[in-house]
């Protein structure tokens, strides 16, 4: 064998074990990857009851209710669809009506989805980006405003 050949032969079992390497790494982390979706995505898109997802908007004014002692429902809504959600455990303490949130889970055959993560804003600017996009894209989010104004509602 050349020394051309050698060179050829070493660069290309290099790339065909780096391609496996990511290959493994890939497949091995496919079941991490949670995709964000707004209530009109899941509206929109085939989410299969147990697939992990994080859903994302604006928690429902009037929608936050009690139904045990540790579990709560709450609508999550982009303004054009809403999604009920089932939460067990303490919700962080700026959780409230009219605020951004994220919740991660998976969708129930009925439609609703079960949290096991909910995060709200942490602060009175922020808006996780992808709450913050799907907002924009249902024509609710302006730059510079602190939160979307629901339908109706009159700024202080």
């Amino acid at each position: 064998m050349t020394r051309k050949n050698r060179r050829a032969a070493f660069i290309v079992t290099s790339l065909a074990i780096l391609g496996l390497a990511v290959g493994l790494v890939l497949y091995a982390m496919r079941d991490n990857i949670v995709f964000f979706y707004s209530p009109s995505d899941i509206a929109e898109k085939d989410i299969g009851p147990g697939q992990r997802i994080r859903l994302g908007g604006m928690v429902e004014e009037g929608s936050l209710a009690h139904s045990s002692e540790a579990t709560i429902n709450f609508r999550v809504t982009d303004f054009v669809k809403a999604v009920g959600v089932t939460y067990t455990g303490i919700l962080p303490d700026l959780f409230r009506e009219g605020q951004g949130v994220v919740a991660e889970g998976h969708m129930q055959a009925d439609g609703s989805f079960v949290a096991d993560t909910v995060l709200a804003k942490h602060d009175e600017k922020y808006m996780p980006p992808e709450v913050a996009e799907s907002l924009k894209k249902a024509g609710r989010w302006k730059e510079g405003e602190d939160t979307p104004m629901p339908e109706g509602a009159v700024k202080p």
